[in-house]
């Protein structure tokens, strides 16, 4: 057409070819042609080339293409005309392309264009988006631009007022539009009826509803839709199935709303039988089974009738659930959820479907969840029934149940599954491994923990993660297996995992007595530099670690950074005192004891201990009873270290008498003498030369149930070496090496 010379001036040509290349989507090949086009000198640069590639790409749907010609159009100087305007914004609404369809509405004001379609679109917009405020000014704007509205202005008006429940200045907008000359319209009343739903003004919807033949109209399918809505949102169950009966008499069908509707107000008022039918047309008019079967569940969950589910779901319906993989398992969940585990017992005693993965998954599932809801007999009887099913071991299930009777304290029950486990020559994983050490540990069972981490260590493609080393640090310290706490701080500080707050906490709380003194203050000085904040048990832990060290500058640093944190407690004061007494450090003892009663703590049983103690040992005696007297008079109460320490002293002294008054007072108490107090007194009665005394008191010992240990036959041991009783010594040395003591 070119090379005939019948482009030139021939502006329906190039109309002609740009729907050709529309039909191709040769947009590019369109764009070259439209910028000759309006380049062409003589010829009057015109929107009908714009509308044709625009027509194009609205039918298509493609609203960024269509935006970029509106674009292209507005930079080359086209003015748009009401077509342009009408098919942009017609794409916009039926995308709810919101930003673009204001640019387009902004340009047509801009150009003068009064384009009746793009208000309506544009009010549309925004009351499908809500923005109710952007819509009313729409309508200002409407009637400030004089726009002579056609039914389409009028109705989207009504219903952006009818939306947000403005109901004077809906029917206000109804009469105005009658009063111009529009017949009643069954569109515009149904969208009233809809307001006043919505604000539950049901006597107006009613009264509307019966003028319909008045009016001349007839109520059709969206009117009685738009009633059960409306008596719904009421909780007028009665009028809501009234309306949903006519509705169904007349053969229309309800839509998914109405039939959500009326199913929550059966389960509300309690309409069993109605719930059932109202299924039964769920399935009629083509909803999904799951689908159904989650609306139903909501229903009676939000009114708490979930009991009522079984009795609702029956017929095809239950044969459908029993059938179905995805509904058998929702509605089991439901169950459990609920604790109604008969339920769900039944139910899956009548199971039709073949699957034992998802089988397995479904029932490690409903354990999980009757755990995590705390109801353990229940995950149990799932467990029962899942080997009556299938005795085959499955690990997951296995090991969750290994946790729930650890919760329970069924430690035996636990055990025997870890042993079914291992003799069924199944792997554990990281997390089994980690239940079975927590078993153990709550068991007290701590070799057993061992010999389980030992195992898990010989399986080198375990890795343990953060909590599993955690455990392991908890357990080793339990242990007092120092060689291993060490071992185990190097390995996880080469393991690369992430350290946080509790992480640092664990290590410091576990190998604070396993360490070198310098990595652990490395540890902690780490830790702080990192920003997180010390437990107030780690504070404590360091401050007895440095103390027993004597490293008394640094005691003084972690207490300072304690208080400054807010977590110094009455053990942070007894660890310090303790310190300090031990140290013989009598001026910072009393200054901490002074401290502490200025923060408010009252002077505890454990620092009065730590006082007797070290001015006993110091053999300040005047000062030892004055503190003696102190602590009865301010706590009223002595412990058993109390009483060792008064034994201790008063034997050093060789005070036999004040030691004879201490163990009376101390049977007296009801407490008795402990092993450290058979200890104590056997080595003051070498002191004081009681050996026989001494010797009877090992048989007493027996006697009461407490075993002798080492330190009790040291001690009479020296006792008899003390008094000259060499030949019994050696009996008792030998004795000792036998028994391996």
């Amino acid at each position: 057409m070119r090379c005939k010379g019948k482009l030139e001036g021939n502006i329906g040509a190039y109309s002609l070819i740009l729907r050709v290349l529309a039909r191709r989507e040769e947009w590019d090949r369109a764009e070259d042609l439209i910028r000759e086009l309006c380049g062409s000198q003589g010829l009057q640069k015109s929107f009908q080339a714009f509308n044709t590639v625009i027509y194009a790409c609205s039918k298509k749907g493609n609203v960024k293409l269509t935006s970029k010609w509106f674009q292209m159009m507005l930079e080359l100087g086209v003015r748009p005309n009401v077509a342009t305007i009408g098919m942009l914004m017609g794409l916009y609404q039926k995308n709810w392309s919101v930003d673009e369809a204001e640019l387009v509405f902004s340009h047509m004001r801009k150009f003068g264009i009064v384009c009746e379609s793009a208000y309506s679109a544009m009010i549309t917009i925004y009351t499908r988006l809500r923005l109710f405020g952007k819509a009313e000014e729409v309508i200002e704007l409407m009637k400030e631009d004089r726009v002579r509205m056609n039914l389409e202005n009028w109705l989207v008006m009504l219903n952006a007022y009818s939306q947000q429940g403005k109901m004077e200045q809906a029917e206000s907008v109804l009469i105005s539009m009658e009063a111009s000359g529009f017949a009643p319209n069954i569109i515009a009343y149904n969208t009233l009826i809809t307001g006043y739903g919505k604000v539950s003004k049901m006597e107006a919807a009613q009264s509307l509803f019966h003028r319909f033949n008045d009016l001349g109209l007839k109520p059709d399918e969206t009117t009685y839709r738009s009633m059960i809505e409306g008596w719904g949102r009421a909780g007028n169950y009665e009028e809501t199935k009234r309306y949903y009966q006519e509705l169904k008499r007349l053969g229309y069908k309800p839509n998914s709303s109405n039939l959500f509707t009326l199913i929550n107000l059966q389960a509300k008022y309690g309409d069993n039988e109605g719930a059932v039918k109202t299924i039964e047309d769920m399935v009629n008019v083509g909803c999904q089974y799951p689908s159904i079967l989650g609306i139903v569940l909501q229903a009676y969950e939000k009114v708490g009738k979930i009991d009522a589910v079984p009795y609702v779901l029956r017929g095809s319906f239950h044969n459908h659930i029993r059938s179905n993989q995805t509904s058998f398992s929702i509605l089991v969940m439901a169950y459990i959820k609920h604790g109604m585990v008969d339920e769900c017992l039944a139910l899956l005693r009548e199971k039709k479907w073949r699957d034992s993965a998802f089988e397995s998954h479904l029932y490690h599932l409903l354990i999980c969840s009757c755990k995590e809801s705390g109801r353990v007999n229940d995950a149990v009887k799932i467990y029962n029934h899942t080997m009556e099913c299938n005795d085959e071991i499955n690990l997951h299930i296995t090991s969750t149940m290994i946790d729930i009777y650890t919760v329970m304290g069924e430690f035996g029950e636990g055990e025997k599954l870890y042993s079914k486990l291992k003799s069924s020559g199944a792997v554990l994983d990281r997390i089994g491994y980690s239940i079975v050490v927590r078993m153990y540990m709550k068991a007290g069972s701590l070799e057993e923990a061992c010999s389980v981490l030992e195992i898990m260590d010989e399986q080198k493609d375990i890795v343990p993660d953060v909590f599993m080393f955690r455990d392991m640090l908890r357990l080793y310290q339990k242990c007092g297996l120092h060689d291993k706490l060490q071992q185990l701080y190097y390995r996880i500080r080469k393991s690369g995992i992430h350290w946080d707050q509790e992480m640092y906490n664990c290590v410091i709380n576990c190998c604070a007595r396993a360490l070198p003194l310098d990595e652990l203050s490395r540890t902690f000085e780490e830790m702080i530099r990192c920003g997180f904040t010390p437990s107030t048990v780690t504070f404590n832990v360091l401050l007895d670690v440095y103390g027993k060290a004597k490293l008394f500058k640094k005691v003084n640093e972690v207490f300072l950074l304690a208080r400054r944190h807010g977590v110094v407690d009455v053990i942070s004061y007894n660890t310090v005192i303790a310190a300090y007494g031990h140290n013989r450090d009598f001026a910072n003892m009393s200054t901490a004891i002074r401290n502490m009663q200025f923060d408010g703590f009252t002077v505890s049983l454990e620092a009065y201990n730590s006082m007797l103690d070290a001015y006993g040992k110091d053999k300040q005696m005047e000062k030892f009873r004055s503190i003696l007297t102190r602590m009865k008079k301010a706590t009223g109460k002595t412990d058993h270290y109390t009483y060792n320490i008064m034994i201790n002293i008063y034997g050093e002294q060789g005070w036999i008498d004040e030691v004879a008054d201490v163990l009376r007072e101390l049977k007296e108490s009801g407490l008795g003498p402990d092993l450290c107090s058979y200890n104590t007194l056997i080595k003051a009665y070498g002191i004081g030369g009681m050996v026989e005394e001494a010797v009877g008191l090992v048989k007493e010992m027996r006697l009461t149930g407490i075993t002798p240990d080492k330190v009790t036959y040291t001690n009479l041991v020296t006792a008899l070496r003390r008094n000259d009783e060499f030949l019994e010594a050696i009996k008792w040395s030998l004795w000792m090496k036998q028994m391996g003591i």
